[in-house]
């Protein structure tokens, strides 16, 4: 067994180690909102998802405008500064159950939860009759940590068009050894240049559509 001790000064903006809850609108004019639960209201939860290694997050986006629109998870793979994939999680108007296509109120809820295993990152997302998994190639580093992007930069979010939602992430190393998430997770206005900008290796970047 390899022990390591690393020196990490984890300023986790938003972490399941205590449940937290924003409602955010963005200071956009679209009407769209998102209200993002972090963790769990049960401290022993969030012990053992720690020392699990998992990531959980509640989002729900509200606004009248959602009513009738379809929605559009997309994720991009990035190693080393370079987009390698950009690839469909889930398109509701590709279901193929009608019921599900689109939206039938003013609201979408969902629930994402991740882990890092072995080389490989695990993200599902459960909506309230169904879920999705996907598997992606990863570092063996167990610092990865899973972003709203969108909550933690205060992004402009809308419907009709692409917004960044959620990050999957390494830290920032630091020259003296200290770490930071929330040095790159706030950083949300240059999410694609992260390798350059921070000398992360790798890291997915999630974006959303409402159409």
């Amino acid at each position: 067994m390899k022990n390591s001790m690393v020196l990490a000064v984890a300023f986790m903006c938003f972490s399941t180690g205590n449940a937290q809850t924003n409602n955010i609108d963005f200071n956009n004019t679209s009407g769209l909102k998102m209200e993002t639960d972090y963790g769990s209201d049960n401290p022993e939860i969030n012990d053992l998802m720690s020392f699990q290694g998992i990531d959980f997050m509640k989002v729900d986006f509200s606004g009248k405008e959602l009513e009738g629109k379809s929605y559009h998870i997309t994720v991009k793979e990035i190693w080393n500064g370079k987009v390698v994939s950009d690839t469909t999680v889930f398109n509701s108007k590709k279901t193929g159950v009608k019921q599900f296509e689109t939206l039938k109120d003013s609201m979408l809820s969902m629930r994402i939860i991740a882990r890092h295993t072995d080389n490989n990152l695990r993200v599902k997302f459960k909506f309230p009759r169904f879920s999705i998994t996907k598997d992606y190639d990863a570092t063996a580093s167990e610092e990865y940590s899973l972003r709203n992007l969108a909550d933690e930069s205060n992004l402009q979010i809308g419907c009709d068009e692409k917004f960044y939602f959620l990050a999957y992430i390494l830290p920032y190393e630091r020259e003296d050894g200290s770490k930071s998430w929330c040095e790159v997770g706030t950083s949300g206005d240059s999410a694609e240049k992260w390798g350059d900008k921070f000398g992360i290796e790798h890291y997915l970047l999630f974006e959303m559509k409402f159409e």
